[in-house]
């Protein structure tokens, strides 16, 4: 099961709560329950009637800290497909625009009593401490440089519908590793399910103590069946900070484009993409470019993550048979 938030994150007495803090807190089991699930709420938007009852008056709390086009917008209309009452808190226009710290937000969203808080925070540990002070159930959605874990799922979710399979796979990961929490939880997630991962990229931008073969050489991409690009995060980039150059030579050395691919290597972008930079359009709009079918991924993948952590277990067909009568 998603492992519980450990009893020093808890006031004592209090029983634990079931929370997706980071890829470290599922096993392989956790990864086939959840992609299992996914499929089955895949399924199900098949249907002309694309709603569940299946949260029906649970509330879910967006709490977005950092810009989000993806990732928020995938979690609300999750929570909507399952039924659920939606809140969406942006920093922008909130109290954290007058100086509201973390904790005192969490304490007054907690006040509404929701059962799940979505969190987004530019720092490490955000969704540790809004576990720790209110009762809700909490799924990080990004913090800082450290963990993205629900999209690291999408993406074995992406990689087993189009490819058939994740044990044996060999994906290269290519760009800036050392500054992206999408990099730290996919590493992860793969590993656990039998998947070879090499890093590529720029010498600086490759951090020592990712369990992973790394290079700086653009050719190690050809052995792959999938190139996974990452952006440059210059917004986790301390000003002044010189990783590469300059742009132009990062995309000259470690840009994708169309003659670095072999014929059928598949390629997937967790976004936004900066075309022309770190990916040729030619690539991003390929007949192999897996980006759209990531996002799609993405709103099954989080209805998955949001009954999970609600009910502790897979959705059977039994219960969709009964939503469809309801």
């Amino acid at each position: 099961m998603i492992r519980l938030v450990s009893d020093d994150l808890r006031p004592p007495g209090d029983p634990p709560k079931r929370h997706l803090l980071s890829v470290g807190d599922l096993t392989r089991e956790d990864v086939e329950r959840l992609l299992g699930t996914a499929r089955t709420f895949e399924t199900s938007l098949e249907r002309h009637v694309k709603k569940l009852p299946t949260l029906k008056g649970h509330l879910i709390v967006n709490l977005f800290y950092e810009s989000s086009t993806r990732t928020s917008s995938s979690f609300e209309l999750a929570a909507k497909r399952l039924s659920a009452d939606t809140l969406n808190v942006k920093s922008v226009g909130s109290s954290v625009d007058k100086g509201e710290s973390l904790k005192d937000t969490a304490l007054t969203l907690g006040a509404y009593d929701p059962d799940v808080i979505v969190i987004r925070h530019p720092q490490i540990g955000a969704p540790q401490l809004v576990a720790r002070v209110t009762e809700a159930h909490v799924v990080n959605a990004g913090d800082g440089k450290h963990q993205h874990p629900t999209q690291a799922l999408l993406d074995l979710y992406t990689l087993r519908e189009e490819l058939g399979r994740l044990e044996g796979l060999q994906v290269a990961i290519v760009g800036d590793v050392l500054h992206s929490r999408v990099a730290r939880s996919l590493v992860q997630a793969l590993a656990l399910v039998g998947v070879r991962v090499t890093l590529v990229g720029p010498p600086a931008l490759l951090p020592r103590e990712f369990p992973a073969e790394a290079t700086a050489d653009i050719e190690a991409i050809r052995d792959a069946d999938v190139v996974y690009i990452l952006r440059m995060q210059n917004e986790r980039m301390e000003p002044g900070a010189n990783f590469v150059p300059s742009l132009r030579e990062y995309t000259a050395r470690w840009g994708i484009t169309p003659e670095r691919l072999r014929p059928g290597q598949k390629v997937m972008h967790p976004g936004p993409m900066n075309r022309g930079v770190e990916i040729d359009p030619l690539v991003a709009d390929s007949p192999d470019s897996l980006i759209t079918r990531q996002v799609r991924s993405g709103l099954v993948v989080r209805m998955a993550v949001l009954y999970d952590v609600l009910t502790g277990g897979p959705v059977g067909v039994q219960a969709l048979a009964a939503a469809e009568v309801a």
